[in-house]
């Protein structure tokens, strides 16, 4: 008798065998790959620091041109400023050298002076100084055409640079020749051109003559140095205010060889209100010797000395004195 066929068995042995082992093969696919991941990981974070570390250099590079861009455009900037100042200077210099040649055409009546080289060194008396020696005085002198009658003698010497490298020993010489001119005198005094005392424990007040005195000004003349501003008003008002009495018969002499103002009028009109006549007589003379310096000096402008010689000679008529103009400074 034949066997009767058993039906086929989905879930049987055999299929349940290939079912476990797909889902090994599942497995040992997915254990394979989790073996290989960290050394991918590993591998992009390597990349990773090595782009972070290029791209912090580039940053380094980038912050290294920045500071040295900014280094230059301070200094970009300190050279504009620089620039600026300069051309600030350059504008004031041509200001002032507008004022210059504006003062310059102004001097016009002296031209001539100027084209000749010449300072004027007539050594004119004056009407007073003409009355004076035609008076008969029995102790008047001259010297150089200056009359040496006062008891009180003021020295406003210029200090500024043009006297002292091209004028200072003739300046000795002639302060010397003065000094001498005046055997005695009740007192004397020494100050620059801006008024400033040559001995400043006696400011404001009269030296006493003695020969120590005289040997100690002259000593002191041949270093003195303090600042000028070439011009001698300063001085002779400084004088004037400081010293000058109805009492006491007073001379001033200036020294110089420039007058930088602004207007020659505007001085002799100060001087002749702080030198008023006192019983028909000013109260100081004031006489004045003009140093050439500045002709044949391209660095110093002449007209500065014309015009020196064109106050002092208009202040020393008004004021009872003698304006002697030098022609050279030689021996």
């Amino acid at each position: 008798m034949r066997r009767k066929r058993r039906g086929l068995d989905p879930f049987s042995l055999s299929f349940l065998d290939c079912i476990c082992c797909g889902f090994g093969a599942i497995i040992l696919l997915l254990t394979l790959t989790r073996m290989a991941e960290p050394k991918a990981i590993e591998d992009a974070r390597q990349q990773l620091h090595g782009r972070i570390a290029r791209l912090e250099e580039e940053l380094h590079e980038i912050r290294g041109e920045s500071e040295r861009l900014e280094r230059e455009l301070r200094g970009r900037r300190q050279q504009l400023s620089d620039e600026r100042a300069g051309v600030a200077r350059l504008q004031g210099d041509l200001s002032r050298l507008q004022g210059e040649f504006k003062a310059s055409r102004e001097l016009s009546e002296v031209q001539d002076i100027l084209a000749g080289r010449m300072l004027a060194a007539q050594q004119e008396l004056t009407d007073e100084m003409k009355r004076l020696r035609e008076a008969p005085v029995k102790d008047r002198s001259l010297v150089a055409g200056i009359p040496v009658d006062s008891e009180y003698v003021v020295f406003v010497i210029d200090t500024s640079g043009s006297m002292q490298r091209f004028a200072w020993p003739v300046v000795l010489r002639k302060m010397g020749e003065t000094l001498d001119a005046y055997p005695k005198v009740k007192g004397l005094q020494v100050m620059n051109d801006e008024g400033v005392y040559m001995f400043g424990s006696y400011a404001g007040k009269w030296i006493p003559d003695t020969p120590g005195r005289r040997k100690a000004v002259l000593e002191r003349l041949g270093s003195w140095t303090p600042f000028s501003n070439s011009s001698p008003v300063e001085g002779i008002e400084a004088a004037i205010r400081t010293l000058a009495t109805s009492s006491n018969p007073i001379s001033i002499y200036v020294l110089g060889d420039e007058f930088t103002g602004n207007s020659i009028q505007a001085v002799i009109d100060e001087v002749d209100r702080l030198n008023g006549r006192s019983g028909g007589r000013r109260r100081v003379r004031i006489h004045a010797i003009g140093f050439p310096t500045l002709f044949g000096q391209s660095d110093y402008p002449e007209n500065t000395t014309v015009r020196f010689a064109m106050l002092m000679r208009a202040v020393c008529e008004r004021n009872g004195g003698t304006f002697v103009g030098l022609t050279r400074l030689t021996p």
